[in-house]
């Protein structure tokens, strides 16, 4: 049999840069996805398609992680962890858990808001990875969750509440309805998702960790079990290690769907969509830790090519869509940015001006961390994309103030960036640095230049492996700065494209620095 024709196949991953966690719904002919945020605002990113193959970025629900005091430096491996969204009574509801505060949620009619502010349905130490399920066959609302080791000094368990009907609190104490410590093989079981489907509970939870895991599904007919399990998806002898963490979608037309993420280093948690359908058994499989009591009957989710994810597939059979994705370009007009910019932590006022012509105008902000971008909030940033491609920003240092600096970044455990700085004598330098993973302080990773007129164009060429070769022009032409610098993560975050202002620790205003035609095109 001949193949499909290209226009009518996908490849993978749908969402190629670092979408943590996805989780996916449908209403009417539309699909939303979220992700994790982390400890960057504003958080829990609104996606949307009407293919499941292209997606655009809406908007965001959470303008500022709670409290704020909390996050008004950077926590890249704090704040939103796994959320889950989910549609009822006519409002779109986002679960994630904070694994040093506890369980939130927020709401709103709209996709685009306006959401209420965030409400704290469980406090607690380790309480991570929520799932809501309003049960429309009884009119029961339930919530599972997993924890967090590193908090609570459990792990590999879910536990399961009932829930107020209006998702503002749990009704009990809870109960563990999985103990994956009890079925052979399993740890860090985590990340459920829970949903009723053919008169049965069913949770879809990965295990094993993220880059070498698996896809578990879990099936009872009570809420509480017990449950038996099932590997649906692992990666056998392809290259998507780790496949794992996501979501159940069905189409109009009743087709079935699964969203999840691969983790691929630097480039952090890149998104697959894998084809699905409901397996029709004659005898329960595998007794699991609830044994085999939980009865016969329906059978098992089958995702991808039996149990392996798939590198493309025939679309799903919805309308034909343009081709498009998150943005990465932005011009900055009236100085505003783009939705697919995040702060590093909280955002305060005055770190962005906003002004009549085009052009993001950052305050160089006083620090005494200027030698370390990694501590600083004040650095705006999104995803480093899962392709090679060349990065290129305009700036101009309008501060006169000695030592302020300005530049462009790659941003993780280990950075490096390029940018002009101011000298002592006003002049302003090209000036190239780095930061090792283990090293407090910032080095040069070339030698500072004369910028004439205090103005630059800034490139970064990303190849594969997400190593990056850093070029400037101060009106002569690109030219090479220092070696190849490979970009590093963060931990549980991929590496950032970041802009950043900053000055030394002084009095008075330190001056602005002008940021123009940001651009992101394929290598």
């Amino acid at each position: 049999m001949s193949a499909p024709p290209a226009d009518l196949t996908y490849r993978n991953p749908v969402l190629d840069a670092d979408w943590s966690d996805p989780d996916v719904i449908r209403v009417g002919d539309d699909f939303y996805l979220t992700a994790s945020s982390f400890g960057r605002a504003p958080g829990l990113p609104l996606l949307h398609s009407r293919d499941l193959v292209n997606w655009t970025l809406v908007g965001h629900a959470l303008q500022h992680l709670e409290p704020e005091g909390e996050f008004a430096v950077p926590r890249h491996d704090r704040g939103v962890w796994a959320p889950s969204l989910r549609h009822h009574d006519d409002r779109f509801w986002i679960f994630w858990g904070d694994p040093d505060q506890g369980i939130f949620q927020v709401n709103a009619p709209e996709i685009r808001g306006p959401w209420s502010r965030p409400h704290l349905v469980k406090a607690g130490k380790g309480l991570i990875d929520p799932c809501p399920l309003w049960d429309e066959e009884t009119g029961e609302a339930y919530l599972v969750h997993a924890w967090a080791m590193s908090r609570s000094g459990i792990k590999n368990r879910l536990t399961g509440h009932r829930m107020h009907p209006q998702g503002t609190e749990l009704l009990d104490e809870g109960k563990v309805i999985v103990d994956a410590d009890r079925i052979p093989g399993w740890f860090t079981l985590e990340g459920p998702k829970l949903y009723r489907h053919d008169g049965w509970f069913w949770i879809l939870a990965p295990a094993g960790g993220v880059e070498t895991g698996w896809q578990g599904a879990f099936r009872s007919r009570d809420f509480f079990g017990p449950y038996e399990e099932k590997v649906v998806l692992e990666q056998r002898d392809t290259d998507v290690n780790g496949p794992h963490q996501g979501g159940w979608v069905r189409t109009p037309s009743g087709e079935d769907w699964f969203l999840h993420f691969q983790q691929r280093g630097a480039y952090g948690r890149v998104v697959h969509l894998q084809p699905m359908r409901w397996e029709r058994a004659a005898e329960p499989s595998g007794a699991g830790e609830g044994g085999s009591g939980s009865g016969g009957g329906g059978g098992w989710p089958v995702i991808g090519d039996d149990g392996a994810p798939v590198a493309g597939h025939c679309r799903p059979d919805l309308p034909a869509q343009p081709a498009a994705a998150p943005a990465t370009d932005d011009d900055f007009p009236g100085g505003r940015h783009g939705r697919q910019w995040q702060w590093t932590a909280n955002p305060r006022d005055g770190w962005a001006t906003q002004h009549s012509a085009d052009g993001l105008r950052l305050t160089c902000v006083r620090t005494a961390d200027a030698h370390d971008l990694r501590k600083l909030p004040n650095v705006l940033t999104q995803r480093l994309p899962g392709t090679p491609c060349t990065v290129e920003v305009e700036l101009r240092l309008d501060s006169e103030e000695p030592g302020a600096r300005a530049g462009l970044a790659v941003l993780g455990d280990a950075y490096a960036w390029i940018g002009l700085q101011r000298g002592a004598d006003g002049t302003a330098h090209l000036v190239h640095r780095f930061a090792e993973t283990v090293a407090e302080r910032e080095r040069d990773a070339g030698h500072p230049r004369l910028a004439p007129g205090g103005r630059a164009r800034l490139r970064i060429e990303a190849g594969p492996q997400a190593r990056c070769r850093f070029s400037y022009d101060t009106g002569d032409g690109f030219r090479p700065s220092g070696q190849v610098f490979a970009a590093a993560p963060w931990r549980w975050v991929g590496a950032l494209l970041g802009l950043t202002a900053l000055a030394p620790t002084g009095q008075g205003h330190a001056g602005t620095a002008t940021f123009t035609r940001f651009r992101i095109s394929p290598a």
